[in-house]
């Protein structure tokens, strides 16, 4: 018996070009449910010339009504100025929103220079918000990006390819340090390789407060899945990409150290037919993958059953963790007087074989096709409602509530 999954990272109805993911709040969530996680962390998203809290309420009407689990939102940040900083001091002080997302890639839309980053780490001194970094030099990729279309290389293998590690590695330190001089926390978003990891334990060893999650696409996929035939290796292209499987190991360590405190999906579904968007421009493919509904019974197979880490840490990556640094703590995360009747009984003892055909996500392949994990999940409680009982789904559209959250209790 453990207590519900706290999945801090997904993208349900997420608008992408001319696309939106496939998952609705209502379907994601209920995959969710499925797979052991009680609480979602989604995101409200302001561009620039948009006002946060216009976005804010556009977010909040779509998920009204319509969450199997409890759920919250972080607030992406993507035009900084006057209006946003001041906005940011709302959400926390009122809303009950105490994150804030910025992007150091994707310029010309969601991309943040170095000083704005630095005028909204000062501004989360002074309200307690904790910034939240996508960490890509998105200028230098751009280039590598419109060079290799250039030169005729459009198959989805080079998404990776121009998505050097160097380029996460070297926005990490940036982000770090720009925290550090702002006298603040940073937590980066799925890390995926190696190189980024050693800029987090670097900036650790320093004492600075530098998180850090990484998702399971980066633990048990690699850059061969990329290079698939026939178009399919479409279906593995999310942002940062995936690496070759060298990096794998270096994760691992990363969350057996607590130099990763983290694992969460950015889950971000889109069909086959939303894929071929990019047949003929890798840069077209909508970046996501699904994965909500896998998380909890990955991450047991993939480090307890294989030995990796202890029954604790699996609780600790995709629980307790994530409820304590954005402020759900001991609401969420924990089994204790007091605390919701979030539960989920987990059986180790049973195998199963992840398929799309059996999956309940709103996307008609699976990436983890074929994959055997060690147990699964038997039942799901939220706040003391049985919601999966074995093979049956018992809960209702609407179960879910919006979290006020504190701050972030992560602070060492």
């Amino acid at each position: 018996v453990i207590p519900g999954g706290v999945d801090a990272h997904t993208h349900m109805s997420l608008p992408m070009g001319v696309t939106m993911s496939s998952d609705t709040f209502e379907t994601g969530t209920r995959a969710a449910a499925w797979g052991g996680t009680t609480t979602i962390i989604d995101f409200a998203n302001q561009s620039v010339g948009e006002r946060v809290q216009e976005q804010l309420a556009v977010r909040h009407a779509e998920a009204a009504g319509q969450c199997a689990i409890d759920y919250a939102f972080h607030q992406v940040i993507g035009g900084v100025n006057e209006q946003s900083l001041l906005a940011m001091d709302e959400l926390v002080a009122q809303e009950g929103i105490t994150s804030f997302k910025m992007f150091m890639a994707y310029p010309g839309t969601l991309y943040s220079d170095d000083a704005q980053i630095l005028r909204m780490m000062q501004q989360s001194a002074v309200n307690g918000g904790l910034i939240m970094m996508h960490a890509e030099n998105g200028i230098a990729m751009d280039l590598l990006r419109q060079q290799a279309v250039e030169r005729g290389h459009t198959d989805p293998v080079y998404h990776s390819l121009t998505r050097p590690p160097v380029l996460e590695a070297e926005a990490v330190h940036r982000a770090a340090a720009l925290a550090h001089v702002a006298g603040v926390p940073v937590y980066i978003v799925h890390l995926s390789s190696g190189p980024a990891l050693e800029q987090v334990a670097l900036a650790r060893d320093k004492g600075w407060n530098v998180f850090a999650e990484t998702c399971p696409q980066y633990l048990f996929l690699d850059l061969s899945d990329l290079e698939r035939p026939d178009f399919d290796g479409s279906k593995y292209v999310c942002s940062p990409p995936l690496r070759p499987r060298s990096h794998q190991e270096d994760l691992w360590r990363g969350l057996r150290t607590n130099d990763l405190q983290v694992v969460a999906t950015d889950h971000c579904p889109f069909c086959w037919e939303q894929k071929e968007l990019g047949r003929n421009d890798f840069r077209s493919i909508p970046n996501g993958v699904p994965g909500v509904e896998h998380r909890m019974e990955l991450m047991y197979d993939g480090s307890v059953a294989k030995g990796r880490t202890s029954l604790n840490r699996w609780v600790e990556i995709c629980s307790t963790t994530p409820a304590k640094m954005f402020g759900l703590y001991p609401r969420k995360g924990a089994i204790a007087p007091g605390s919701d009747a979030d539960l989920v009984i987990f059986d180790p003892s049973r195998p199963r074989t992840i398929s799309a055909a059996t999956h309940h996500m709103n996307v008609d392949y699976s990436v983890y096709e074929g994959v055997e994990v060690a147990g699964r999940v038997d039942k799901v409680l939220l706040r003391g409602k049985v919601i999966v009982d074995g093979a049956s789904y018992t809960g209702t559209v609407g179960d879910g509530s919006f979290l006020k959250r504190d701050l972030c209790q992560y602070l060492h």
